[in-house]
């Protein structure tokens, strides 16, 4: 197993047994539901020996206040809590949700890129895919055995603040991808944040572009669609954000998956940015 960004649900059925293995079931939904529903639905059925983490309780600390819907998890919890799920450095970790990874497996696979964990990847697909090949489920609890917490921090140099994008408004746009809907991103609708609109200079690609019937498009087809987004600039040079730092993930991954490493996210997003009445509004396209 050397999985980094995406693997299929035949690969992973072959891999169930390996002890270096860990499963994490990250389904959450976000709109019109209890915010337990995803939990519930893990306690109903979910892949052997895959524990559950939580997108509000366990991949985000909602304590922060004006950094986003979805703040950053507190490091030290965080770190802790991948020991209780028995992650460590060595292991190869496979995160799934529901289906295309949006809503939350993406998220946890950048929460553990930000830890320096190089074997992680998201089931493409998610449990859809995993239920369409005949994969076998439980309702059983998996039992690991907890371990020290993990043993890193969070990579600083992959964030960005808003103090970050204001310094670079004034530049050439193009640099700042959103990756909402269209329609959230030109302000013509705004079903969750109090503003309608996107910041100033931004880009769109919405993160379902980044999926054909629920799963990744090719790399190659990827890394055409990316590059002409990117035109000449260097992923490196390019910040994704979305409304809460939870879809931007989906399209980081889509890009390491394209092989155009280097992006970086700004965890507040859009419900972050907006905190801030001071900060400009745009709409349109």
């Amino acid at each position: 197993m050397n999985w980094t960004t995406l693997v299929d649900a035949a690969a992973l059925s072959n891999a169930l047994d390996d002890p270096e293995l860990r499963l994490v079931d990250a389904r959450f939904v976000m709109l019109n539901a209890a915010p337990d529903a995803g939990r519930h639905a893990y306690a109903e059925s979910h892949l052997s020996g895959a524990v559950y983490a939580d997108l509000n309780l366990d991949l985000s600390d909602l304590s922060k206040v004006g950094a986003g819907r979805h703040p950053l998890p507190d490091e030290g919890a965080f770190t802790r809590k991948l020991g209780e799920w028995g992650i460590g450095p060595s292991h190869q970790v496979v995160v799934y949700d529901a289906g295309d990874g949006s809503m939350a497996a993406a998220r946890l696979w950048w929460l553990l890129k930000l830890l320096g964990q190089v074997r992680v990847a998201v089931l493409d697909g998610g449990l859809a895919a995993w239920r369409a090949a005949g994969g076998e489920e439980t309702s059983e609890v998996a039992a690991r055995s907890p371990i020290a917490a993990y043993p890193s921090h969070f990579d600083a140099g992959q964030l960005v603040d808003a103090p970050d994008i204001l310094a670079r408004l004034d530049a050439d746009s193009g640099w700042l991808i959103d990756a909402r809907a269209a329609e959230r991103f030109r302000g013509d609708v705004e079903p969750i944040d109090p503003v309608a609109g996107h910041v100033p200079g931004a880009l769109n690609r919405p993160f379902a572009q980044n999926l054909r019937d629920g799963r990744f498009k090719s790399p190659d087809e990827l890394r055409t669609e990316l590059a002409a987004l990117l035109g000449n600039r260097s992923p490196a040079n390019t910040v994704l954000m979305c409304g809460s730092g939870v879809t931007a993930c989906h399209l980081l991954l889509a890009f390491e998956h394209a092989g155009l490493q280097g992006a970086r996210i700004y965890p507040g997003s859009w419900s972050g940015w907006i905190a801030d009445p001071a900060h400009p509004v745009a709409r349109g396209d």
